[in-house]
């Protein structure tokens, strides 16, 4: 049984946290009165955004009337979420908001991920990948570069676990056909595409151009499960300059509801792994 990382236990205690406060009536700025600090330090730890020193844990647990062995778990997961994960050796190129979702990513026990025009970093190949990273507007060079690359490679390990999270994934058609690196490049990552598809915890599909605009959402996001139902499931968005983790149960299953209709509107995995073959045939 694989520990859970730093990130996972980090957002189970903000979630324990405020679920106690508020089983206890009360409003952050409440519990900021009662430390002598604001209701915002209150919220900002509920929220992830600083951390909770097992100290701060202790004291909140006190005014929420909890003690004794489940003060102490609390306590303890708030030091195992201080401890640092294999991705702070990539500190120098992983953005602030894209850390906590490498920390996600590499303890989820599902991932539901709709791309719709370019192949995700956990499924890219080496070549795919470089050529991605070099050709961005906002492109770093050299070490940088290496180093981007070295964290995309590193995550995909979480595929070839002894228990590999279950992929369910929805690409566009539009994907197939991007010319990201040149023919050899694109055919090559269509084979491992291939490769992917065919094992058992992997489900691809892919969404037809033709397919009606109503089937089609505003951008790519990602679900993440986890196996503890003590772990909320968290939904990934990401822009140019940052990300979005949602975990509100409402917006959680909006984008559940969504990635099944595109699953509903896409190829079954069979038609859509012969698509895959077919056009990497073509770019040989």
């Amino acid at each position: 049984m694989t520990t859970p990382s730093p990130t996972v236990r980090r957002k189970r205690l903000t979630v324990e946290l405020r679920r106690l406060r508020e089983q206890a009536g009360l409003t952050c700025e409440d519990v900021g009165q009662r430390l002598e600090c604001s209701g915002t330090r209150i919220s900002r730890i509920e929220t992830g955004r600083i951390g909770a020193r097992p100290g701060d844990v202790r004291e909140l647990l006190e005014i929420y009337g909890v003690t004794g062995a489940a003060a102490d778990s609390l306590v303890q997961l708030a030091r195992d979420a201080r401890r640092k994960g294999w991705w702070h050796a990539y500190g120098r190129v992983l953005p602030p908001w894209f850390e906590a979702y490498v920390g996600l990513e590499s303890d989820a026990a599902r991932l539901h991920d709709f791309q719709p025009s370019v192949v995700p970093g956990l499924l890219q190949t080496q070549d795919y990948a470089r050529a991605i990273l070099r050709d961005a507007p906002y492109a770093d060079y050299g070490e940088d570069i290496d180093q981007q690359l070295a964290l995309r490679m590193r995550r995909q390990a979480v595929l070839d676990q002894p228990r590999p999270p279950q992929v369910r994934m929805v690409l566009g058609e539009s994907v197939l056909w991007m010319q990201v690196g040149g023919p050899a490049v694109l055919r090559a990552q269509l084979l491992r595409l291939a490769e992917l598809a065919a094992r058992p915890d992997f489900s691809l599909q892919i969404l037809p151009l033709r397919t009606a605009a109503h089937a089609q959402p505003a951008g790519p996001f990602t679900l993440l499960e986890f196996a503890d139902p003590a772990d909320p499931t968290v939904v990934y968005l990401e822009h140019l300059t940052g990300s979005l983790l949602l975990d509100e149960d409402e917006e959680v299953q909006r984008y559940r509801a969504m990635f099944d209709h595109l699953r509903a509107a896409a190829l079954a995995p069979g038609p859509s792994a012969d698509l895959i073959a077919r056009t990497a045939a073509e770019l040989a």
